[in-house]
């Protein structure tokens, strides 16, 4: 079976390559590693490739990394995506720190790409703005989620950590609660995407950066039902919902079944599970704005 251990790195299109590279280094807290030919790469403080941006005609998010097995055989891998009905590319050292990539579409037609070995960027930057310790998972809007859960979960291991009725699914390929969550919409687009911090000091720390950016918060602080994590939510220069999170779940040992006790979980223990609309949201902390759901 093919298993994604983590997400990588994503790959956005954007109509104003400087000013999205002012805002990922000043405000969000990532090193400018390569800028050249209408591209750049981003490097969180620790050195991983985060963010790839590329100038286009509108602001979407195009492909998605994961990381999978450093003993998995890309050849291998081909053919069993070739078995599944899925046709791939290998390409070679189309961003920097990462050599061989396998490349295909998923049912929405955004490209995914494996790799198996990669390098640091340099390691421990000393950073501007926010300084967040990963990219820790992408939300997309859909127009089926089950469908698309079940090809994640088919095709590259993942595995269902919650559902919001039927309309929102949670999907972890780790210990995380969720590395990729998909929702119901009328036109596929990215909701979210989420950079885990440190502690509760550091979102508030980039809080006040927000506020002296005069950037609104459009939701949060805020604890979350599934998944639990305590977060807050702003819209970048190219008006997509940026999340900084701690304290996401943990299912640390998955033949248990349950995600790492901790006091605010609604269950005991707190296991996968389909929530309802009326009682999943919050366990505190204010609704999202009308500027967060547009």
């Amino acid at each position: 079976m093919i298993k994604a251990s983590r997400v990588g790195h994503a790959s956005f299109e954007t109509p104003d390559l400087d000013r999205a590279i002012a805002y990922y280094t000043e405000v969000n807290g990532l090193v400018l590693h390569a800028k050249g030919q209408g591209q750049a790469f981003l490097a969180n403080k620790t050195g991983l490739l985060t963010i790839a941006l590329e100038r286009g005609a509108a602001a979407n998010l195009k492909r998605i990394s994961f990381e999978v097995s450093p003993h998995a055989d890309l050849s291998r891998i081909a053919t069993k995506l070739a078995d599944d009905g899925v046709k791939c590319d290998r390409v070679s050292d189309a961003v920097p720190g990462i050599g061989q990539m396998l490349t295909f579409s998923d049912p929405t037609g955004t490209t995914i790409e494996l790799f198996t070995e990669w390098s640091y960027l340099g390691a421990h930057h000393q950073v501007l703005g926010a300084g967040p310790l990963k990219l820790g998972h992408i939300a997309r809007e859909v127009e089926d989620p089950k469908a698309l859960a079940e090809f994640y979960c088919r095709v590259l291991g993942f595995r269902v950590s919650d559902w919001i009725e039927d309309f929102f699914v949670f999907l972890r390929c780790n210990p995380d609660h969720h590395t990729i969550n998909f929702m119901r919409g009328s036109r596929p687009r990215m909701h979210h995407i989420a950079f885990e911090m440190k502690d509760f000091a550091h979102i508030q720390n980039a809080c006040e950066l927000l506020a002296l950016r005069k950037m609104p918060i459009n939701w949060g602080p805020v604890r979350h039902g599934p998944g639990h994590n305590v977060a807050i939510y702003h819209r970048n220069p190219d008006d997509q919902n940026i999340e900084f999170y701690i304290e996401l779940d943990q299912m640390k040992d998955e033949g248990l079944g349950y995600f790492d006790p901790r006091p605010w979980h609604h269950d005991t223990p707190q296991r996968p599970k389909v929530w309802d609309r009326k009682s999943s949201p919050n366990l505190w902390g204010p609704p999202p704005t009308p500027d967060f759901l547009r």
